[in-house]
């Protein structure tokens, strides 16, 4: 199909996004809401001459939420970024010059310890909001989800590739006639228009104790973190991309997120993990086989499989059955323990 014919089919589901935009979703009610503000208050800095007088404080305070009021997860990596904050203050000051090409300055800003293409190109928006749109795991599944994710030279940097994102992302905003910033939003207000529906716990699973404490509401984030130290850590590596130090980590796909995808230590084998969390196992179960499917397809060299791993609570009698005959997909099982201790008995343990 024609790019034309492609970016007139993206318009249209985005149309149909923005005409679903009402309360009680976040692209809605924060995020497009924000953009005058932010632009106000973090354009200056971002500009050229801005970040040469750029803070510590003022960087780690853009990569909160609360502040940057669209983005999420940012933090994630800051005392790597600022550990030489001198060397990150001229990353950024290459970055915003125009003088050099924009595919050089992504690619260069991007050798900074913890930099990923998501931080560095909303910098790029708020600093230049009419020229450089967000390339970040929520941008990419959106552009695949609508067939307009472009096909990249072999070999190519990250800061290349920018470049040809960039250009798709500038096409919509024109044909859509909005700015960059809401471009960015949508792909959030259509994750949010398209996340199925959690089903509310039964009396049954709540008296079983199903519902954890809040805890695990982090187990995602844990296993990132701690990755390595798991039993598979030591056969299977996180997923990791140039100019991206998280690719593993929510990994976006045409057809949704994978949680966590690995790839083997030692071959070209991918293993899809996928958390049972707010949902049946039917669900979670076709959702991993999905995955595996779409890995298959876009990601597999010949010769090389594709495994799955599912982490649950706990094993009913449903995903039993249905995981005898979903060949390559195994279970885990996770448990959280959490206690207070009184002082006296950690004075008596001599801890």
């Amino acid at each position: 199909m024609a790019i034309d014919a492609l970016i007139d089919d993206a318009t249209t589901r985005l149309r149909e996004v923005m005409a679903q935009l009402t309360s009680g979703i976040e692209a809605h009610d924060v995020i497009i809401p924000a953009r005058d503000e932010v632009l106000k208050r973090y354009g200056p800095i971002f500009s050229p001459a801005g970040v040469a007088e750029l803070t510590p404080e003022e960087f780690k305070g853009f990569l909160l939420f609360k502040n940057n009021r669209h983005w999420t997860g940012l933090y994630r990596h800051r005392e790597k970024m600022c550990a030489d904050f001198d060397d990150l203050r001229s990353a950024l000051q290459l970055l915003v010059d125009e003088g050099y090409p924009i595919e050089e300055r992504v690619t260069k800003t991007l050798m900074v310890p913890g930099m990923g293409r998501g931080i560095a190109t909303a910098i790029l928006l708020l600093a230049y909001p009419d020229r450089y749109g967000v390339w970040n795991n929520t941008s990419e599944m959106g552009l695949k989800a609508v067939n307009l994710w472009p096909r990249f030279e072999r070999g190519a940097t990250t800061g290349q590739r920018y470049v040809v994102v960039n250009k798709v992302l500038r096409d919509l905003a024109i044909a859509l006639d909005i700015d960059l910033w809401t471009v960015d939003a949508l792909w959030w207000a259509m994750l949010d228009l398209e996340k199925p529906l959690k089903h509310p716990p039964t009396i049954e699973e709540l008296a079983d104790g199903e519902q954890q404490f809040g805890l695990e509401r982090h187990l995602h984030d844990f296993l990132r973190d701690n990755w390595t130290k798991t039993e598979f850590g030591r056969e299977w590596t996180l997923e990791v991309d140039e100019g991206e130090p998280e690719a593993g980590y929510e990994y976006p796909t045409s057809i949704g997120k994978i949680d966590l995808l690995a790839r083997n230590r030692q071959g070209r084998d991918w293993l899809v993990i996928e958390l049972k969390r707010g949902q049946t196992s039917d669900e979670t179960v076709g959702q991993v086989l999905r995955y595996m499917g779409w890995v298959q397809e876009n990601l597999l060299e010949p010769g090389a499989e594709v495994r799955g791993l599912i982490i649950a609570h706990k094993a009913d009698e449903k995903i039993k059955y249905a995981l005898k005959l979903a060949q390559g997909v195994d279970l885990r099982l996770y448990e959280v323990s959490f206690c207070l201790r009184c002082v006296s008995d950690v004075d008596e343990g001599g801890d």
